[in-house]
């Protein structure tokens, strides 16, 4: 069985896709962190979903488009010549097709026009919190890779979609801010 340690990140140094080492200070690594980290959220919604469920084969597909996302990342600039799209390269199909998923749920959800509060239902709540880490992810991104790559458009695409399917799981129960500053919460 292979260990899951190797020793060669205790000098404070990660590996890149293909070979090169750097910082684990290093801002494409403080991207992939931020990516990592709202893949885990996503973790957290699925585990909320029903097995099988239309969101949980939504989730676990995310989840595997931000593993490419973060390989290409994850290259290092004399590298990315070697990146397959779909594979260790966001492609424009895959920021299509987030287009494609928000505006199929924005058909079948109304939509709320105000700001609005998080927290209705447990899988609302993670979706919105994972919504909150890819814009981070996103904001890390800008400037930090390379400009013909895709993965801040589609960062910025996914963060959308989390917004609509955080409003698709509350149904037709949203909490607006003025509502909230009523007290009211309906349910």
């Amino acid at each position: 069985m292979a260990r899951i340690y190797t020793r060669k990140g205790d000098d404070g140094t990660t590996g890149l896709l293909y070979g090169a080492r750097v910082s684990k200070a290093s801002p494409v690594i403080e991207v992939n962190g931020a990516v990592d980290e709202a893949q885990a959220v996503l973790g957290l919604a699925r585990a909320e979903a029903e097995p099988g469920s239309e969101l949980d084969e939504l989730l676990v597909g995310i989840e595997r488009d931000l593993w490419i996302l973060m390989a290409e990342v994850a290259t290092a600039p004399e590298h990315r010549d070697r990146l397959v799209p779909g594979k260790t390269a966001v492609t424009d199909d895959m920021v299509t097709a987030l287009e494609g998923r928000i505006d199929d749920l924005t058909t079948r959800t109304a939509m709320p026009s105000e700001f609005v509060v998080p927290g209705q239902n447990r899988r609302a709540a993670a979706l919105d919190f994972a919504r909150t880490v890819v814009r981070r992810a996103e904001r890390l991104a800008v400037g930090h890779v390379p400009s013909q790559s895709l993965a801040v458009k589609y960062l910025n695409r996914l963060s959308d979609l989390l917004w609509t399917m955080a409003r698709w799981q509350e149904g037709h129960t949203h909490v607006t801010a003025r509502q909230a500053t009523r007290g009211g919460r309906p349910r």
